[in-house]
């Protein structure tokens, strides 16, 4: 039998031929697996971030951005939502764009102030010189970004798809707001209550309004609970109504199953794309949902355990992680019915786990 130094040292010559390397970064305040992440640029939002960058990843990395809730800090939202784990195991960046108290007390994205929900302005243009930074510092894949956000951050992270969507592939909002329907915190919290919500012909304008952008425009994933009483639901269904017009899609949608208890709403566009999803979670309040099953996953105020794991369903939609869903270790309710497979479970070969295995064989040490 091999020593284990023998083997470390094999599969390091492995790792180098197969295109897969470790980045050495700062290390992590103790219990977080977030570092600072700083020099960004002129940061005219004066926003602060922090970032998870795996040691293994394999060519240009995706890059997902996450933004968290009011009272909430980066680390907070990392720790309940799993994305960091999630990111170890298949090998993308997670960057955590960070509210500070010196702009909000309750350290909520500012996406009702007329500065802060502008393309090349206050902080829709710092989380922009972030991402950029951050595609060049990691050499990411600027193809392959990805955004998502709880209530205030689900609102900031519609105003990033409809501000940036050149920069985007995808984007999901939790709980989250239409873009560009208030303007100061009395309106904020009126649209929070679901009224004076604009038309459909008015929130597509704004959205359309928003940039000159020319190109494919980013799908949009919609997750809220039946019983938010801090974000009225009707907001998720302004939020697909603004994004149909970009799109070209009908108010028809094309599919609707249920999925762990919890409706899925499906619009597709002329290409068949699944470009929009609504996701109707029955009986959660405000928060994102989780699935309390999951090791990666911790329950808790505004984790909301509903047997379904948002961060891992929307890693699967935006293909960040090849291995189905439905096998994940511990996972208590199947996204879709289980099929039938072996007993040691075939990984992807293009997953972090595939490649890994495939470096064993390689090196005779799996069969």
């Amino acid at each position: 039998m091999r020593s284990l130094s023998d083997t470390l040292q094999r599969l390091e010559r492995l790792r180098a031929r197969t295109g897969q390397f470790s980045r050495h970064h700062e290390t992590a305040a103790s219990g977080s697996a977030l570092v600072a992440f700083s020099d960004f640029g002129s940061n005219p939002g004066s926003l602060s971030a922090k970032v998870h960058v795996p040691d293994l990843m394999v060519g240009k990395p995706p890059l997902v951005v996450v933004l968290h809730g009011c009272t909430q800090t980066a680390e907070a939202y990392d720790q309940g939502s799993g994305w960091s784990k999630l990111a170890d195991e298949q090998g993308f960046i997670v960057l955590f764009p960070e509210q500070t108290r010196a702009n909000n007390g309750n350290m909520c994205f500012n996406w009702f102030a007329p500065e802060d929900s502008r393309r090349g302005s206050g902080e829709p243009q710092s989380i922009h010189q972030m991402i950029q930074t951050a595609i060049s510092r990691y050499d990411a894949d600027p193809a392959r970004v990805y955004i998502t956000g709880l209530s205030a951050g689900g609102a900031m992270a519609n105003t990033m798809l409809a501000t940036y969507p050149d920069v985007f592939a995808g984007g999901a909002i939790m709980a989250g707001l239409p873009f560009a329907t208030a303007s100061s915190v009395p309106e904020a919290f009126d649209r929070m209550r679901g009224h004076g919500l604009p038309s459909e012909a008015e929130l597509q304008r704004r959205l359309g309004d928003a940039s000159d952008h020319q190109g494919r425009w980013p799908t949009i994933a919609v997750w809220h609970g039946t019983a938010d009483n801090t974000v009225a639901d009707n907001n998720a269904k302004a939020i697909i109504a603004q994004w149909r017009g970009v799109h070209g899609v009908s108010d028809e949608p094309a599919q609707q199953d249920v999925i762990a208890g919890h409706t899925r709403t499906v619009w597709k566009d002329a290409r068949n794309r699944n470009v929009l999803q609504s996701y109707r979670i029955e009986g959660m309040g405000h928060g994102t949902p989780v699935d309390g099953a999951s090791d990666t996953e911790k329950p808790g105020s505004y984790f909301l355990d509903v047997g379904l794991s948002s961060t891992r369903m929307m890693a699967q939609l935006w293909g960040l992680m090849p291995d189905s869903i439905k096998a994940e270790k511990g996972s208590r309710k199947a996204a879709e019915p289980e099929e039938a497979h072996d007993s040691q479970p075939q990984h992807s070969p293009h997953s972090i786990q595939g490649i890994i295995e495939s470096a064993l064989r390689s090196a005779g040490l799996m069969r």
